[in-house]
């Protein structure tokens, strides 16, 4: 199998949405597996930006015009829609970021350098992001707490039993991912949320490989704080979510100056807004806002049932294809996983296997997936990483396949 065309006949209903998907890489149909890094977007999410560029552009909250009414209407009508996706109690709980990144370091800079300080110690695992790792590092160097990390199991998981070790009074804070970049591990963070607050520390859900796969319901899970990226769940890039529940937002003191942060400047002092504005310093990503709630409707219109029963059958068979490869070695093996699967093939570098794949029109991640700990810990340079999304089709699995023995046979790789 050489030539893939994508169409609405193909074991996708959703793939016609996704107008990148009719891209040539190479002169082959493109075959994207990179979606743990971002997931293309669809049609409904570009028509949102452009429509709102070209008829209601204007800049938000201070204008009294026309134009800008609208604007700040459809801004924080995309903060009240994730409000009501991760069922959040107020709109007033959604602070927009430029991503996972900025709004772990605004928690960082806000809340821990406000709660965290000396003889503290922060707890996250040992399958962290670097986004969720370098933050605490240096708000340990800062504050005189301890970075503690919680290890893993043979099988990529997380050791509860030393986290149930490790939690103490002295703890202040966990910071955990919920889906693991690298390893697709789903951790129990209801489970670590219970065990974080019964020694009075906060509880940090980084929810950027989440937030695409499974629905979250933040009451119900109890966590304190939880982020996550728009480019992960089809919408723009640019944007993100830091929630924080209102008791702990009241507290936290800006962390960036400047417009629509404030309540009253004066040349030798200000007051600043109420929360989530206090953490909204200077224009917003007003677009991308819009642009992530067109992205939560079309979520919404193709239910979490449908998803999920796409991305389970596709990973399925992702496995048992793997599995015929000589050489190939899977990464992680976590009973609880989303459709994210690292791999090594025989002794090749990750990145010579992504480069002959990608001349046969698939992408797919090779690297440390910034994780580089992690890798160190697994005593490997780095993974090939296949990501699945709905829009993946079981033609694009066995063409994969298909494409692994071909570059095994290149690189004489047997078994």
């Amino acid at each position: 199998m050489t030539d893939l065309k994508p169409s609405a006949s193909q074991d996708s209903p959703f793939r016609d949405e996704f107008p990148e998907l009719l891209v040539k890489v190479h002169g082959h149909d493109l075959v994207y597996l990179d979606n743990a890094s971002s997931t293309l977007k669809p049609m409904a999410v570009l028509d949102a930006e452009r429509n709102f560029y070209s008829t209601s552009y204007a800049n938000v909250h201070r204008g009294v015009h026309h134009l800008s009414q609208m604007a700040t209407e459809a801004y924080e009508d995309a903060r009240r829609k994730v409000a009501n996706f991760i069922v959040a109690r107020s709109a007033n709980e959604i602070v927009f970021t430029k991503g996972t990144t900025e709004a772990i370091n605004l928690l960082a800079n806000s809340w821990g350098t406000t709660f965290i300080g000396s003889g503290d110690e922060i707890l996250v695992s040992a399958m962290e992001h670097h986004a969720n790792l370098v933050p605490w590092q240096m708000l340990c160097q800062r504050s005189g707490a301890t970075l503690q990390i919680v290890p893993l199991n043979d099988a990529g998981e997380l050791d509860l039993q030393a986290l149930d070790r490790m939690l103490s009074p002295r703890t202040k804070l966990v910071a955990m991912v919920w889906v693991s970049n690298i390893l697709g591990t789903v951790n129990p963070v209801e489970d670590i949320v219970t065990k974080a607050h019964r020694v009075g520390a906060k509880v940090l859900v980084d929810a950027a490989q989440t937030i695409a796969h499974r629905p979250i319901n933040i009451q119900s899970l109890g966590a304190d704080f939880l982020c996550f990226s728009s480019h992960k769940m089809f919408g723009p890039t640019g944007i993100g979510v830091l929630y924080g529940r209102s008791e702990h937002l009241d507290l936290m003191p800006p962390w960036q100056g400047g417009g629509d942060m404030i309540r009253e400047v004066e040349y030798s002092e200000a007051t600043y807004a109420d929360p989530p504005l206090r953490f909204e310093a200077g224009t917003p990503p007003i677009a991308q806002a819009i642009g992530l709630g067109a992205a939560i409707d079309c979520i919404e219109r193709w239910s979490w049932q449908a998803i999920q029963s796409q991305e389970e059958a596709l990973y399925t068979h992702l496995q048992e294809v793997l599995d015929h490869v000589p050489g190939l070695r899977r990464i992680g093996y976590a009973k609880d996983r989303v459709a994210v699967q690292s791999f090594l093939l025989g002794d090749a570098h990750p990145y010579d296997v992504g480069m002959l794949l990608d001349a046969m029109g698939i992408a797919v991640r090779t690297g440390h997936h910034c994780g580089q700990p992690l890798m160190k810990r697994l005593g490997i340079p780095g993974t090939v990483r296949a990501s699945l999304s709905i829009y993946n089709t079981h033609q694009e699995i066995e063409y994969l396949g298909h494409s692994l023995h071909k570059v095994a046979r290149m690189l004489g790789i047997s078994s």
